[in-house]
C-alpha cells in the first residue's frame, strides 16, 4: 500500500515527537531524513503514521495528551530558579498543590500568575493553572500532590519531582588546583595474585600506589554485569546491564568466607588460582572466559559456607535496599544460564520479567537468583574497599567509572527496562568520513516519554548504584543526553535520524545524584555537536573531554595549550588511540593495513601521521619542551607531550598507565570484530614484557613520566620515595601465598578493608 501522508504533516508529526526531519552530514551539508525511517521512528515512539488520516489524529492527540492528566509524569527543576509546572482540573475546580520531602515534611506550592484559556477535552472543559516549585527547596526528590475535589474523589494525584543542582558543587570545589590520575583498563592490569584478569583488589593496589605517587583520582573502563557464564562479551562498552557490575572482576581470596572453606573445596579453590596464575604473564592475549568460569565455581563453592550473623545481616540489608531492580537483574542471570541466548522462550514465554513462565522460574530459580545477588553484595564491598583504598592513599576523587552508551539488545537492562527502551530501533551514528555506511551499536535507547512517565527512575537506579563508590563518573558519548541516532531495525546504519531528549531533565538528575554522592562528572563531548550543548555542560558544572591530537585551531594546527578549557579532562590520547609510543611508531596505519581498513594508500597514510607528528613536535619544540638530545627520544617526547598538555588550564589531566610503562599495543581498533584482540590486550612494556602491579612503583619509566608531571603541575609525590630507586623487598616466606590477611600490591589485602 502507497503511504499518502503528506511531508508537510509528517513532518510537523515528527517535529510534535522531538524527531528531527533533517541532519547535519559529516561534510557539513544537510541532508533530509527519508519518510520511511520517519515513519520507522515514529513508530517506535508509538505514533501512528501508517496515512494522512493517521498523522492528523497522531497530531490531535499529541497535542491534547498534556491537558488529560493533572500533574506531568515528574517535574525536574532547577534549585533557586522558582521553575513553573502546570496543573490541569476541571475548569473553574479549586487546586491546592503541596511539595513533600522525602522525611515526610510538606509545604505548599503557590500558584503563578499565568492565564491559560481552558480547552475542551472530550466533551469536558478543562483549566490549566500554573505552580512554582519552592525557589529555596534542597536539591533532592521530593513527591508534588494536587489535591481538587473534582479529580480522583479529591484524592491525591502525586508525581515526582527533582530539585537539581544548577551547577555541581563537587566541580567547584577542583579550581583549588589542578590534578592528575592514571587512566587505566582494569581488566588489563594484574598483579600477581591474579587469575589472568585485572580485578577490585588490583584496582584498590592501583588507586594506593598512583595515590603514593601524587594522583587524585583514577578512571577506569566501564565495569559493567556481562554475561552471567561464559562466553562473555570482552567488550566493556557492550555491557548486559549499567546498573549492575560484572563478577570476573572479583577478588575470590578476598571474600571473607573464603577462611572458611572446607578443605576439599579450598583444595579446588587452590587449584584453580595456581593454573589462573600463570596466565599474568602472558602477554598476547586475556582469556576472560576461562578465567571467569574458574571464578564461578570457586563462587559456588563459597556460596555454601555459612555466613556469620553480621555477614547475614549486611546481605539482607544489601537486598533490601536493591529493591525489585536487583530481583530482577538475578532473574535474568539465572535464565540466561538455563536458557541460554537464543532459546525461544525469550521471544514467547520468558518475554518479559512478569510474564507467567517468569514467576514460575522465580520459584524454581530461586537458590540461583539468590547466588547472583550474592555476587553483587560480594562486588560492592570490594569496589567499596577500592574506592577506601584511594581514598587513603590521599587521593580527594578516588576512582572515577565509566558509563557506557548502552547496553546489548538482547542482556538484563534490555529485558528487565523494556517497558522504558525504544523497540523496533538501535542506537549508532549517522555516516561520516570513516564509516560511509554509519555505524550500528546494536543498542536500544531510552525511550524519551517511558522514561519521564517513570520519573526517570531507572536513570536514577542505573547512576546511584554507580555512585554508591565512585569519586565521580565518565559518561560516554554524553551527546546522547541530548539526542541519539536510532535506526530503525532492517536498515542501514546512514538511513536513522536524531531522536531529541528532555536534555535538561536527563542531565539534571546526572548532576544531582552526583551532588548527592559527592562526585565529580567528565562527559566525553567528542564529535559532531551543537556548540550550546558544551556551553550547557560547562553551566551545570560537567567537565568536558579535550584529547591533545583532537585539539587544533582554525588553520589545523596544534591549539596552544592555553586556550583548551579550563572545565575538562585533558589526555594525551584515549582507548581507541595506540598508547603513545604506539603512535610514534604509526601502529594505527600498520594495524588498519593489516586489516584492509584503509581508504586510501597506505603510503599516503603514513605521510599523514609523519605530518602530524612533525606538527605537534615542531609546537612542543618551540615551547621549549624538548630539550637537546632528547628530541628523538621516544620517551622524552612522551614526557614533552604531557608537559605540553599540563600547560592547559585543565582541570583534570589524565595520564595513561600504558603510557607511563611503554606500551605500544592498541586496546582496541574502532570498526572491528575478532579481526583484532579488542579489549584483550595485557599490560606490557615496549619490548611485550608483563608489567605486572607489585612493580609499578619501581618501574623507571612510569616514575620518570609521574616525576614529569608532578613537576609541570606543581603537584607532589605523597610518599618521599616515589620516583627514586627503592630497594627490593623481600617476602616474608612465612606469609600465606593468597587469602585474607595476605600482602597485596600496595598495601594489605583489601586496601583497608
Amino acid at each position: 500500500m502507497a503511504h499518502t501522508t503528506t511531508p508537510d504533516a509528517l513532518r510537523r508529526l515528527a517535529e510534535a515527537h522531538r524527531v528531527s526531519t533533517t541532519y547535519a552530514g559529516f561534510d557539513g551539508q544537510e541532508r533530509e531524513v527519508p519518510e520511511d525511517t520517519l515513519r520507522d521512528v515514529l513508530t517506535a515512539l508509538g505514533a501512528d503514521a501508517a496515512d494522512d488520516a493517521a498523522v492528523e489524529a497522531a497530531l490531535a492527540e499529541r497535542e491534547l495528551a498534556p491537558w488529560r492528566r493533572t500533574l506531568p509524569p515528574v517535574v525536574v527543576a532547577v534549585a533557586g530558579r522558582g521553575d513553573r509546572f502546570p496543573v490541569h482540573v476541571p475548569h473553574g475546580s479549586p487546586v491546592r498543590v503541596t511539595v513533600v520531602a522525602e522525611d515526610g515534611t510538606a509545604r505548599s506550592a503557590a500558584q503563578a500568575e499565568s492565564w491559560r484559556s481552558p480547552r475542551d477535552v472530550d466533551g469536558e472543559l478543562v483549566g490549566r493553572a500554573t505552580f512554582e516549585v519552592p525557589e529555596d527547596l534542597p536539591v533532592g526528590w521530593y513527591e508534588l500532590r494536587a489535591e481538587c475535589p473534582d479529580v480522583e474523589g479529591g484524592r491525591p494525584v502525586t508525581a515526582p519531582l527533582a530539585v537539581t543542582p544548577a551547577r555541581l558543587a563537587t566541580t567547584d570545589r577542583l579550581h583549588s588546583r589542578r590534578r592528575w590520575g592514571y587512566m587505566a583498563q582494569v581488566y588489563s592490569v594484574t598483579s600477581g595474585r591474579s587469575w589472568g584478569v585485572g580485578d577490585l583488589s588490583d584496582l584498590a593496589g592501583l588507586a594506593a600506589i598512583s595515590g603514593e605517587q601524587g594522583a587524585d583520582y583514577l578512571l577506569v573502563n566501564p565495569l559493567h554485569a556481562a554475561e552471567p557464564v561464559p562466553p562473555v562479551e570482552p567488550s566493556p562498552y557492550l555491557p548486559t546491564s549499567r546498573r549492575f557490575f560484572n563478577p570476573l572482576y572479583l577478588r575470590i581470596a578476598e571474600i571473607p568466607e573464603y577462611a572458611y572453606l572446607r578443605p576439599a573445596d579450598l583444595e579446588v579453590v587452590s587449584t584453580l588460582a595456581a593454573i589462573q596464575r600463570k596466565e599474568n604473564l602472558d602477554t598476547s592475549t586475556i582469556d576472560r572466559d576461562t578465567a571467569y568460569a574458574a571464578k564461578l565455581k570457586s563462587l559456588e563453592l563459597l556460596f555454601t559456607v555459612r555466613r556469620s550473623p553480621h555477614r547475614q545481616q549486611q546481605l539482607r540489608r544489601f537486598v533490601a535496599e536493591g529493591g525489585q531492580g536487583l530481583q530482577d537483574f538475578g532473574l535474568w542471570c539465572a535464565l540466561r544460564e538455563e536458557l541460554g541466548k537464543d532459546a525461544p522462550e525469550w521471544r514467547d514465554g520468558a518475554a518479559t520479567p512478569d510474564s507467567p513462565y517468569a514467576a514460575e522460574a522465580r520459584q524454581r530459580l530461586a537458590r540461583r537468583i539468590d547466588f547472583h545477588v550474592w555476587m553483587q553484595w560480594l562486588l560492592d564491598e570490594q569496589l567499596e574497599a577500592a574506592q577506601r583504598a584511594a581514598r587513603l592513599a590521599g587521593m580527594d576523587v578516588g576512582v572515577i567509572h565509566d558509563l557506557a552508551v548502552g547496553v546489548h539488545k538482547h542482556g538484563s537492562d534490555a529485558w528487565t527496562l523494556q517497558d522504558v527502551l525504544a523497540l523496533g530501533v538501535s542506537v549508532g551514528a549517522p555516516a561520516d568520513m570513516y564509516n560511509q555506511k554509519g555505524q550500528n551499536w546494536s543498542q536500544p535507547p531510552w525511550h524519551p516519554e517511558r522514561l519521564a512517565e517513570a520519573g526517570y527512575r531507572p536513570w536514577r537506579d542505573m547512576l546511584r548504584t554507580i555512585f554508591r563508590h565512585a569519586g565521580g563518573i565518565r559518561v560516554d558519548h554524553i551527546l546522547g543526553l541530548y539526542r541519539l541516532w536510532w535506526i530503525p531495525d532492517g536498515r542501514e546504519a546512514s538511513d536513522g535520524a536524531y531522536v531529541y531528549y528532555d536534555h535538561e531533565a536527563m542531565v539534571g538528575i546526572l548532576a544531582l545524584e552526583a551532588e548527592l554522592a559527592g562526585a565529580v562528572v567528565v562527559g566525553e563531548d567528542l564529535g559532531t555537536l551543537e556548540p550550546w550543548v558544551r556551553e550547557h555542560l560547562a553551566e551545570r558544572g560537567v567537565l568536558g573531554t579535550s584529547i591533545l591530537w583532537f585539539e587544533l585551531d582554525e588553520d589545523g594546527e596544534p591549539l596552544d595549550p592555553a586556550e583548551y578549557r579550563e572545565l575538562s579532562m585533558a589526555s594525551v590520547n584515549t582507548h581507541d588511540f595506540p598508547p603513545t609510543a604506539g603512535f610514534l611508531e604509526g601502529v594505527q596505519v600498520d594495524v588498519r593495513e593489516q586489516l584492509g581498513l584503509l581508504a586510501r594508500p597506505v603510503e599516503e597514510e603514513r605521510a599523514e601521521a609523519a605530518r602530524q607528528l612533525e606538527t605537534f613536535f615542531g609546537a612542543v619544540a618551540r615551547a621549549g619542551l624538548l630539550p637537546e638530545g632528547r628530541a628523538t627520544d621516544e620517551q622524552g617526547r612522551i614526557e614533552a607531550l604531557h608537559r605540553w598538555l599540563a600547560r592547559s588550564p585543565a582541570l583534570l589531566l589524565n595520564v595513561s598507565l600504558v603510557d607511563a610503562v611503554g606500551e605500544r599495543r592498541m586496546q582496541n581498533q574502532p570498526g572491528t570484530g575478532d579481526e583484532y584482540p579488542n579489549w584483550r590486550v595485557p599490560l606490557a612494556d615496549g619490548e611485550g614484557n608483563p608489567v605486572l602491579l607489585e612493580t609499578l612503583p619501581e618501574n623507571p619509566r612510569a616514575n620518570a613520566l609521574v616525576r614529569a608531571v608532578n613537576e609541570a603541575l606543581g603537584t607532589h609525590p605523597r610518599l618521599q620515595h616515589v620516583g627514586e630507586p627503592r630497594q627490593p623487598r623481600t617476602r616474608d616466606r612465612s606469609a600465606p601465598e593468597d587469602g585474607p590477611g595476605a600482602e597485596g600490591p600496595g598495601g594489605p589485602a583489601g586496601a583497608g578493608r
